[in-house]
This record gives structure tokens, C-alpha cells and sequence, in this order.
């Protein structure tokens, strides 16, 4: 979904964060916030207690069973078509309803949760703020910066960075990390009762998908055969506890079939018979 508006305030927040090293606890909260507020202003979620209550309760869920953490995770679902998710500073998990309606069942969708809150609680989020200091995005922050302080004029016909351009920055993972993230879900998704087969069985599907037109959220995850491999042979490393799940007795279905219904375009909707 393209950004409605520019955001020079992200982007100076940004700023700062980048010209030093990989931001604090307090420092990364501050910023999230920020992120929030933008993403927020740029994109339209699924207002709809039932299903953003399921997601967010089998977020923190996940987010439980990994002991005190600093931020406070908060879990928003975008509506839009597109398979994505995406982490932000200081614990804000996006998933889009085109995701929630391409798993399977409720591991798969956990597993992209857990694959994210991983990338937060590891600090790659954080880290990445700290990489990129010297890239365009920083300077792309600098010309935000001089619009606001300067007015208009100064900044002339630069294209300023918004919250989603900042969060595709952000969510620019290297190998090892997206490892690690994978490796993170593999651990933490057992201790809530989940199958982290969910995980791989959610790579696979995408995989499947017409090469054409792959997911949004291969650009950034990418789910290659080495990765399937790797996060499979995890897995198999050892024995996993009895009793793990995949589904939840229908109460995932029941939502997907919400989010069916609520994004359904009007043009679907079936006429009254005379």
C-alpha cells in the first residue's frame, strides 16, 4: 500500500537515532512511538475487535513465555491483500490480512508472529537503526529536517522519507538474522503450546506461490530452500514436547472467515431478489 503523506517527524527522530550507535532501551521506546504514530497515518487497519483481539492475545501470548521484556509489544493488523508483517522499533508487530488469510491454521500464523517479535527482542530492529546511518535514508532525513527547520523551500522537491519507507530500512534483515529470527520462533513456540512446524509449513506455502508474483513478504523473508532446510533441521534437532498444536478447535478459521467478510469488496456482495 503506498504512503498517503510524508512524515519529516519519523524522520527526524530517525535522524538522531542514526547518527549515533544501536539506540537504548528508553532511546528505541521514544522512537517507536514515533513509528507507531506515522505507520498509523499511512496505512488502515482492520477495525474489528474480534480479530485484532485474537491476534494480539496469541502475540502476547508468545511475548509471555519469554520472560520480562523491555517494551510493551502492541500487535495491529493492516488491511491490505498483500502476504506481509513487519516488526517496528520498540515491539510494534504488523501483520496484513492477506497474511492472516494465507495461513493454514493457527501455527502458521504464529509462526510469522514469533518469527517477528523475534527481530525485536534480538535487537535487529534496533541495530538496523544504528546500520543505516549513512545511507540515503539518512539523507533522506537530513532534507526532512531542513523542510521543517526552513520551511518548504529549503527541502525543494526532495522526496522525504515516510513511515512505511523507513520501516522497509528497518525490516532489511541479512541472512544471520532472519536465522536468528527463524531459530527464535523455533525455541519460544513450544513453550506456548504451538507446533513450530507452523513455521516451516507457512515457508513452504509461499514458496508454492505463483514465482510471478511472489508475496510481499518474500522481498524481506525471503523463504529459500537452504532456509526451509535450515529451519527444518532445527526443528528435527531434538525431540519436541508432546502435545503441541496446530489449530485451535476452529476458533482460527472462525476469524479468517471474518476478515473474509469484512474485506470483501462491495462490488461481492450479493443483490436482494426482487
Amino acid at each position: 500500500m503506498p504512503p498517503r503523506r510524508s512524515s519529516p517527524t519519523l524522520c527526524l527522530v530517525l535522524l538522531s537515532a542514526l547518527a549515533c550507535a544501536t539506540p537504548g532501551v528508553e532511546e528505541e521506546a521514544r522512537i517507536g512511538e514515533d513509528f507507531a504514530h506515522e505507520i498509523k497515518r499511512e496505512v488502515v487497519f482492520l477495525a474489528d475487535p474480534l480479530v485484532a483481539g485474537y491476534v494480539r492475545d496469541l502475540g502476547e501470548r508468545i511475548v509471555a513465555a519469554l520472560g520480562p521484556q523491555p517494551f510493551r509489544y502492541d500487535f495491529h493488523v493492516v488491511r491490505d491483500p498483500e502476504v506481509n508483517a513487519f516488526a517496528g522499533p520498540a515491539g510494534h508487530i504488523y501483520i496484513h490480512t492477506g497474511t492472516l488469510l494465507m495461513a493454514r491454521n493457527r501455527a502458521e500464523l504464529a509462526g510469522v508472529l514469533a518469527h517477528e517479535v523475534g527481530h525485536v527482542a534480538l535487537r535487529h530492529v534496533a541495530e538496523n537503526l544504528a546500520r543505516h546511518r549513512t545511507t540515503g535514508l539518512l539523507r533522506q532525513a537530513g532534507v526532512a529536517a531542513a523542510g521543517i527547520l526552513a520551511g518548504p523551500a529549503a527541502a525543494g522537491a526532495a522526496n522525504l522519507g515516510s513511515g512505511l519507507a523507513a520501516m522497509a530500512v528497518l525490516n532489511s534483515f541479512g541472512r544471520e538474522a532472519e536465522r536468528e529470527a527463524d531459530a527464535f520462533a523455533v525455541e519460544v513456540l513450544p513453550k506456548v503450546g504451538i507446533d513450530p512446524r507452523g513455521l516451516l509449513s507457512f515457508f513452504e506455502t509461499l514458496r508454492n506461490q505463483d514465482p510471478r508474483e511472489p508475496p510481499t513478504f518474500l522481498s524481506s523473508h525471503p523463504a529459500t530452500e537452504e532456509r526451509i532446510r535450515r529451519t527444518r533441521a532445527m526443528i528435527d534437532s531434538g525431540p519436541l514436547p508432546p502435545g503441541l498444536r496446530f489449530h485451535d478447535g476452529g476458533r482460527f478459521e472462525i476469524i479468517q472467515q471474518r476478515v473474509r467478510l469484512l474485506t470483501r469488496p462491495r462490488g461481492h456482495l450479493s443483490r436482494r431478489q426482487p
